[in-house]
């Protein structure tokens, strides 16, 4: 039995179509006529570009699979091949097909015939070009959600900030534009329009104090400007004149991805109440200051007209020395505003008020260490004791004497645990007294506190006072 190849792919229902070397079309089967929409006559004995005209990739693809076949004398396939085919109006038609070329060869091996098979994958591509605007679709929506999102922390971001009790602006562009203000910044100015316009076209009297330059400078090197408790002259009040406010603020830059500076973030408040109550506070102290000092001036005027006799001048310079031991620690407390006081400032005070040339021979080690006012005043009374014995009786009384002063502070439940120490040496036989004077009382009374006190030991190897207490 002899088998009709002819009519068995005439009969197939893949298209095929044979074509000799030249690509010229010998024959094609009715499916491949059916796809194509064309009659056997129409394309026998014409080239195949010809019969179905083609360019750029469909056609580099297509003859390079061609090709192929022709040079090694095997079968080659092209998956994907967009192949437009004309239809009965003239127009084209747009289809993806799969195509395999397989050789038919000769007795010699030679190529004689290609036998084309196509695939019309059209229907698969759209399906596949469909999934995939699906994608772009479900990407797009989820992109909204997060624009979406990010839109609403925005805002939410925004009223808080329009809330804010401190002033609050953003900077855009070198010329310092004004992209945002919130009500207290508005307020801060007097309730001018600032969006969109410059610093200098917006407030124009920051020009003249330097505000602009400091601006410019920021953008320009990247680092944030502070204010403290600086001095601006603004038109705070609608329709008055410039105002002197003390401003507490930042000119922080603001930084593209990049690094580049991009804006300015201003953030600050409106100290100027703060810096009034202060200059009150001051004024008030240093009043309250010199009355004590005339109270302290009257104290020693009575006691020199109570004591103005020979056998008295010895008790009465002691006591003119309390006094200016007592002036001193005011002093140092007003200075502080009555806060508090540094250990170590209020011992070497104390020192430089009897020691003096002496201070070389007395050293003082211990850390920052700050003590209220009341303790203050009784540690620089000590210390004005502790040295006025030292020269007259102990370690500073002699050449080689010496004095070495510590103190140190640990954290406790009820407090900073103090602990002062006065060590001496090099100086005379250290004897034990036989009565304690008001001297040796004010000592023993250490930092003045209930939970506290001080302990005096007489040793061969010097006089030694250790004073503890809960501050």
């Amino acid at each position: 039995m002899t088998l009709d190849f002819k009519s068995l792919l005439d009969r197939s229902p893949n298209p095929y179509v044979t074509l000799d070397r030249d690509l010229t079309i010998v024959w094609a089967n009715r499916e491949y006529l059916k796809v194509t929409m064309r009659h056997l006559d129409d394309i026998v004995g014409r080239n195949i570009f010809e019969a179905y005209p083609s360019e750029g990739e469909s056609y580099r693809q297509l003859r390079a699979s061609f090709d192929r076949v022709l040079k090694t004398g095997k079968p080659d396939e092209i998956a994907h091949i967009r192949y437009d085919i004309p239809d009965e109006r003239g127009s084209f038609d747009t289809h993806y097909w799969s195509a395999t070329h397989t050789p038919l060869t000769n007795e010699k091996g030679e190529v004689d015939l290609i036998l084309q098979h196509t695939v019309d994958i059209t229907e698969v591509e759209e399906l596949r070009r469909m999934r995939e605007a699906m994608g772009v679709l479900k990407r797009a929506q989820a992109a909204e959600e997060r624009y979406a999102d990010a839109n609403k922390e925005l805002n939410q971001l925004r009223a808080l900030l329009e809330q804010a009790p401190g002033f609050v602006a953003v900077l855009g562009t070198s010329e310092h534009r004004f992209v945002m203000a919130n009500a207290a910044y508005r307020h801060l100015v007097g309730g001018r329009d600032l969006i969109g316009k410059t610093v200098g076209e917006a407030l124009p009297e920051m020009i003249a104090q330097g505000f602009i330059d400091t601006l410019d400078r920021v953008y320009a090197t990247g680092e944030p400007y502070f204010g403290a408790r600086e001095e601006v002259k603004i038109h705070h009040e609608p329709g008055e004149g410039l105002q002197t406010l003390f401003l507490e603020f930042i000119f922080q830059p603001i930084f593209s991805d990049s690094g580049q500076v991009q804006g300015i973030f201003i953030q600050g408040h409106d100290a100027t109440e703060e810096v009034h109550a202060e200059d009150h506070q001051r004024l008030l102290i240093n009043e309250l200051n010199h009355r004590v000092k005339n109270t302290l001036a009257i104290v020693q005027g009575l006691a020199q007209q109570s004591f103005n006799t020979p056998e008295c001048h010895p008790s009465m310079a002691t006591f003119s020395a309390r006094l200016a031991a007592l002036a001193s620690a005011h002093n140092l407390l007003t200075e502080r505003h009555w806060e508090s006081a540094d250990v170590g400032t209020i011992v070497r005070r104390a020192l430089a008020a009897t020691v003096s040339t002496d201070e070389d021979r007395v050293s003082c080690t211990g850390p920052k260490l700050a003590i209220d006012p009341q303790s203050a005043v009784a540690l620089a009374m000590v210390v004005h004791e502790l040295s006025t014995n030292a020269i007259k009786y102990g370690a500073l009384s002699r050449e080689t004497g010496k004095v070495a002063i510590e103190w140190s502070a640990a954290i406790v439940e009820e407090g900073t645990h103090v602990t002062f120490t006065w060590q001496e040496s090099g100086g005379p036989p250290v004897e034990q007294p036989q009565s304690k004077g008001f001297g040796s009382r004010l000592i023993q009374r250490g930092f003045g506190v209930a939970n506290g006190g001080a302990e005096l030991e007489y040793v061969p190897g010097g006089f030694r006072c250790r004073i503890e207490g809960v501050l």
